[in-house]
């Protein structure tokens, strides 16, 4: 192939070094590997024999570093190198760069400082660092350059006043420096600096942010409609988040959260990233909360401030609304990112549409969340894997529907704002325990008498009232109509099978058999029993439906089976216990 000038093997699965003969390809001007299992380091030759080369991406390839010396080709315009694995080294030596335009060097494992040999590439207007292990002052000036991303290193010193000065967009968030100026919202201009700066005496809290203004009682829940307006499900309020962002944005809501995005869209060929996804046509299946979506090239963080010092429940809603199914072209896209909370990794390579079983369809990741200082840091994280050009240039990066944070040990104050003596609450768990005994002897009695199965939906109605109530329709759409790969337990009255409601919420189904008198009795023994007992480690039960001759409990849906497995079953379901 002695006239070849583009060879292009993005998001295969190739395996092995890059073949030596690779060294004869001297006409090749594109050169594209990315998102592969590649081993071995980057080969020499690429730069040193390649001297037509315009345009290399090694982008998650799988190669190792270090990154070598980049020259002398004189025709270089975009040199994109990320994710490199294996040992850490200096930065490469450049030269001959006067035509380079884009030069992204991010997750390199580069250390040391910045050198002087960048002041040199006259024609430079992206430079991408972000991520490596960059140390040390900023000690060169590069006013030229239009997008500067410095994220996630450790610079130190003083921000350099061209910087601050500058109405460019430049992203130095997650790096060491000693200040910020009079920077006291985390963004200037074009600037973004959120926690950019060592932490307020190790508390955890952004300097930059300034005076937080936190309520006298501090906050035990947070919800957030990621890139869509505020939703009011099933009387829970999830506040809007409509910003449209861009490369370096750090946006502070009036409600103790904050979001910071970083990172731009090279292919897109716009000149404005939409960083904020709608999608309507999918409202009637999944539900408000997941037709929006905010979207990050590189990396997105929300930060939550002012909350009650606990162990909080984190629910990351996701819905892939961008990637389609399907078997043509556009389903084979492939979104990929790392999730982080509170700086701990909990979920690498994670692909919505894989997780959820296909595109458009809601899952709810869970997570616990110890937050000791105030603070909660969810940041999302691209790292160059997947596709990026399915269905259309620019299709690739983290992306979120919404965010529940909830204190589970949270009981609310009384609306009267007193204190409720200890006399008087025992008066009122025995009140209450009495009247459920009372409720349930009752519909246990008339349960024994017989009756045709037409009345049975009759003389039950009533219970659903004293917890929730769910439709039969809303059931089989959670269900997919009880399908069978649904289906996660057989008990002794009935099947249990897994759903979904269209609030995102996952849920547990138990369809009892109405058509007995023994299956009613057990129905409203059940209801009784569990509405009576509310405990953090016990199951909730969400309510039920009758309807017809259907009679159904709702309970949360746990991943782990039950405890009686996890006692008495197979032995690779028991727990290990002291």
């Amino acid at each position: 192939m002695s006239s070849l000038t583009s060879l292009l093997l993005n998001s295969n699965n190739f395996t092995g070094e890059l073949p030596e003969t690779f060294a004869r390809l001297t006409t090749l001007k594109t050169f594209r590997i990315g998102d592969n299992n590649f081993t071995g380091k980057i080969p020499g030759f690429i730069f040193q024999n390649w001297t037509n080369l315009k345009d290399i991406r090694i982008v998650a390839s799988g190669l190792s570093g270090p990154v070598p010396d980049i020259g002398p080709s004189g025709n270089l315009e975009s040199i994109m190198i990320t994710d490199l694995i294996g040992v850490e080294s200096t930065f490469p030596r450049l030269s001959n760069l006067s035509k380079t335009k884009n030069l992204t060097l991010s997750s390199c494992n580069i250390i040391g400082k910045l050198p002087t040999s960048l002041e040199n590439m006259s024609e430079l207007d992206i430079l991408d660092l972000s991520f490596s292990k960059l140390s040390g002052e900023i000690e060169i000036s590069l006013p030229e350059v239009r997008q500067l991303f410095l994220t996630g290193n450790m610079f130190t010193g003083a921000i350099p006043q061209w910087i601050l000065s500058t109405n460019k967009k430049i992203d130095l968030s997650y790096n060491n420096f000693i200040s910020t100026g009079d920077v006291d919202d985390c963004q200037k201009s074009g600037l973004n600096l959120f926690a950019s700066t060592s932490r307020i005496n190790n508390s955890g809290v952004v300097s930059c942010m300034g005076n937080l203004n936190c309520p006298v009682e501090p906050l035990h829940n947070l919800y957030i409609n990621c890139g869509g307006k505020e939703e009011t499900i099933n009387n829970i309020t999830y506040q809007a988040d409509s910003d449209p962002a861009g490369p370096s944005r750090f946006y502070r809501s009036t409600i103790y959260w904050a979001f910071s995005s970083t990172g731009i869209f090279l292919d897109d060929g716009t000149e404005k990233d939409v960083l904020v996804l709608e999608n309507n046509q999918l409202s009637s299946s999944i539900g408000q909360l997941y037709i929006n979506a905010r979207l990050s090239p590189s990396s997105l963080t929300y930060y939550a401030f002012c909350l009650h010092n606990a162990t909080y429940n984190v629910s990351l809603h996701f819905a892939e609304i961008q990637v389609t199914d399907g078997k043509n072209y556009s389903s084979l896209g492939r979104r990929i990112f790392d999730v982080y909370i509170q700086g701990k990794r909990e979920l690498k390579d994670f692909n919505i549409k894989d997780e959820a079983g296909g595109a458009g369809k809601p899952i709810l990741k869970n997570f616990t969340a110890n937050v000791s200082d105030g603070t909660l840091e969810i940041r999302l994280q691209w790292t160059g894997k997947g596709t990026t050009v399915i269905p259309v240039r620019g299709v690739y990066g983290p992306l979120i529907s919404a965010i529940s944070v909830v204190d589970p040990y949270y009981k609310p104050p009384s609306e009267s704002g007193g204190g409720i003596s200890a006399v008087a609450k025992v008066g009122i768990v025995a009140a209450a325990a009495f009247a459920t005994f009372l409720l349930v002897v009752g519909i246990l009695w008339w349960s024994g008498c017989l009756r045709r199965r037409s009345t049975l939906e009759r003389d039950l109605k009533g219970i659903e009232l004293r917890t929730g109530s769910f439709t039969l329709r809303q059931i089989k759409d959670a269900t997919n109509n009880f399908d069978a790969a649904n289906k996660i337990g057989e008990g002794g009255f009935g099947p249990v099978y897994k759903g979904i409601l269209a609030d995102g919420k996952e849920i547990a189904v138990k369809q009892l058999s109405a058509r007995s008198k023994q299956g009613s009795r057990e129905f409203v023994t059940e209801i009784g029993m569990i509405s009576a007992l509310q405990r953090p480690h016990l199951v909730k039960l969400y309510g039920c439906c009758i309807e017809g001759n259907q009679l159904m409990l709702i309970y949360e849906y746990l991943e782990n089976n039950s405890l009686a497995r996890a006692l008495f079953g197979p032995e690779e379901f028991q727990l290990t216990l002291d």
